[in-house]
């Protein structure tokens, strides 16, 4: 079925059994180019977590109906089901996503950064058409690498920390809000943190000509240039910053949104605001945990105390999975793509550079070898269909009705405990709020503590970002790890969709901003430019 703005949207099932919707990392139809990539590394990469960790399903199987995106559970083979009971019990015993955690921070993710700037070091629009081709073949490659590598850490990051919500909640009653804020400061990456943010930060701050420069009023892609192009320190540090931040994506996961080099005005506001935060955000965490702790029984303190430990180990892996992997080849496979859309803008082929992204990998090449390709007009058609339609008008399932997950308490103990951290992790990751709304409050689910009173900005994406000034509060649909950057810009968080483990929740609470997320219909419901409270402790987000 053809992507574009004339067609009537059908939904069917792409298969048998139920295919539920996923509006929490996907809020828009994507792009051709991901629908095809995507399914297969994001498969495969599941398949291993369920092997590694003794989970009793195959994988997770991911498709696109008209652009959205469909997960289904895939069912593990009767006889394989006695080697994943056996895995389940090693897992626990010997608490083997401590080993995942080593080869992410020896391995993979040095590796990741090694690729990543190896392609950024080619310059697209310096190539010939048939290398610009290999090279757009080559950021495709990388793409469905990194998307593996995200999805093969994925137990790491859930299950863990799933594992100490049902027993800490079970022994203390507490709200599973209450409980994850005992992990912030875990994931420093969700706060947009690194040693090169804190080298570029270091060496503004002592540098008084370079701060004025960055305060002027020029164009913000000037003064970037001119930062950039001095041989000292802040230069040094600029560039290095830029080189490992700037193009990996703003926001979401798919080539349809913006690097953060495509937003300079953005980007400089961002970088200004950092410089000029000097202290720390939100409660301290040993504080939250002597809370908790003081709530279960004495007889499960010292199990506690290792839970916690246990974790935040897992949970430091949980955006880190993809800054470091998909979320910057994305961006490069982006950059690849628009050089195409330049050169093929050129030559009349299209209306305008960026329609590419609307392309399949083979339609990208050919429009660069000028071979025959989806017109001009069919390649906006399918922008235009992205950006009028939202998952909101998407089926939540697709296929057979829902059924309620198998109750684990009958298998051993360790297929048990794994099966229900994943269960409860999941369920924590994409359930939104249930509770209903009045006239001017909505309720969502409490991510971040906090409340704070600002200007409501409604962001569709991360083409409306340089619409976004310091302190305004974030309305979107949902929104990925890659926000980071910009967080500084932010007063608080609000979002559709998501729960307390969504990407949402965690970039909010690791930046120590008030957040409310899950709350089905906050676009729709809070005008862009209206005045709200935020109260990240009851959930509630109130226009004034």
């Amino acid at each position: 079925m053809s992507i574009t703005a004339t067609t009537e949207v059908q939904f069917e099932p792409p298969g048998p059994g139920c295919w539920e919707l996923d509006p929490v990392h996907f809020p828009r139809p994507v792009t051709p180019y991901w629908a095809e990539m995507h399914p297969e590394p994001f498969g495969r990469g599941f398949a291993e977590v369920a092997a590694f960790y003794g989970l009793l399903f195959e994988t997770r199987a991911m498709t696109y109906v008209n652009g959205f995106a469909y997960g289904q559970v895939r069912p593990l083979a009767p006889e394989e089901i006695p080697a994943r009971l056996a895995r389940a019990e090693e897992v626990v015993a010997k608490k083997l996503w401590r080993e995942q955690v080593r080869e992410w921070e020896e391995t993979s993710k040095p590796r990741a950064i090694v690729a990543h700037l190896e392609l950024q070091a080619v310059d697209p629009d310096a190539l010939t058409d048939n290398e610009l081709v290999g090279y757009l073949g080559r950021c495709r490659d990388h793409h469905a690498r990194m998307i593996y590598q995200h999805m093969r850490y994925t137990g790491t990051a859930v299950i863990p920390p799933g594992d100490l919500l049902v027993h800490v909640g079970e022994w203390t009653g507490l709200p599973p809000s209450q409980l994850l804020g005992m992990m912030r400061g875990a994931s420093p990456v969700s706060a947009g943190a690194s040693a090169q943010l804190d080298r570029m930060i270091a060496a503004l701050r002592t540098d008084g000509a370079a701060r004025k420069r960055l305060e002027s009023a020029d164009e913000p892609s000037r003064i970037i240039d001119a930062l950039r192009s001095g041989d000292g320190e802040t230069a040094a540090a600029l560039s290095a910053y830029l080189d490992f931040a700037g193009y990996r994506l703003l926001d979401g996961f798919d080539i349809s949104n913006k690097y953060a080099l495509e937003a300079p005005d953005a980007l400089l506001r961002a970088i200004r605001a950092r410089l000029d935060d000097h202290g720390t955000r939100g409660e301290d965490v040993d504080v939250a945990i002597a809370e908790v702790r003081a709530k279960v029984p004495p007889a499960h303190r010292d199990e506690f105390d290792e839970l916690v430990a246990e974790a935040r180990i897992g949970y430091s892996v949980r955006d880190e999975r993809g800054v470091y992997s998909d979320i910057w080849a994305s961006g490069l496979m982006r950059r690849a793509a628009l050089a195409a859309g330049r050169r093929a803008a050129r030559r009349g082929r299209l209306h305008d550079a960026e329609h590419v992204v609307f392309a399949r990998l083979d339609e990208m090449c050919a429009l660069v070898r000028d071979e025959p390709a989806p017109s001009a007009d069919e390649l906006a058609d399918r922008q235009a269909f992205h950006l009028r339609h939202t998952a909101r008008a998407a089926p939540p399932f697709l296929g057979v009705p829902p059924q309620a997950p198998p109750d684990p308490s009958g298998l051993p103990p360790g297929a048990a405990r794994i099966m229900r951290a994943v269960g409860t992790a999941m369920g924590t990751m994409f359930h939104p709020s249930e509770q209903a709304h009045d006239q001017d409050v909505l309720r969502g689910l409490s991510a971040s503590a906090g409340s704070y009173e600002g200007i409501a900005r409604r962001v569709h994406g991360a083409r409306d970002f340089d619409r976004i000034q310091q302190g305004d509060v974030l309305v979107t649909e949902a929104t990925t790890e890659a926000f980071n950057i910009l967080l500084p810009l932010l007063g608080a968080i609000v979002t559709d969709s998501g729960g307390l483990l969504s990407h949402s929740a965690i970039v909010a609470r690791e930046y120590g901003i008030p957040g409310v997320v899950g709350t089905r219909d906050a676009t729709e419901r809070i005008p862009d430019g209206a005045r709200v409270r935020v109260d990240g402790d009851t959930g509630q987000v109130t226009v004034l």
